[in-house]
């Protein structure tokens, strides 16, 4: 693989990453309860270091080490909602959140199955393996909420 070629798969990683940002940012001037603005600049920040370790790949190459298995709680998976639908209460930022993230993860996790090289394999699962984080993270947050009576 060229170094060109490496440069456009990490310049669509970030290209992602920046949508996720918009994502959370124009959901920020939707909402009028500080906790949730709050809630989503902390989303925005997780996307935000999302770039700057694709960044640190582009300019300190592949090092990514052990990439960690990370258990699917799949209860996106069991949501069947409209997320553009949504009204902007914490159970559906959460929702949101969820399914976003889960469509990053399906979408690196195909893209580590696109090519043959085994560097970006690893980068792509690598990526997936963040976004199931974030996944995760979400899912608990909806779990924990639903737990409390909600």
């Amino acid at each position: 693989m060229t170094k060109e070629d490496f440069n456009e798969i990490l310049d669509f990683a970030v290209q992602r990453e920046r949508e996720a940002v918009e994502f959370y940012r124009e959901l920020q001037t939707q909402t009028i309860f500080q906790d949730h603005i709050n809630m989503l600049k902390d989303l925005e920040a997780m996307e935000l270091g999302h770039i700057e370790v694709i960044e640190g790949i582009r300019s300190k190459g592949l090092n990514l080490g052990e990439i960690p298995k990370v258990p699917n709680l799949k209860i996106s998976e069991y949501l069947s909602v409209d997320i553009e639908e949504l009204d902007l209460s914490y159970q559906n930022i959460l929702i949101r959140a969820m399914k976003r993230e889960e469509a990053s993860l399906k979408l690196y996790t195909e893209m580590s199955n696109r090519f043959a090289d085994a560097e970006i394999q690893k980068l792509f699962r690598r990526l997936a393996s963040d976004e199931a984080k974030h996944k995760q993270f979400f899912e608990r947050l909806y779990d924990e909420w639903l737990s409390r009576g909600n």
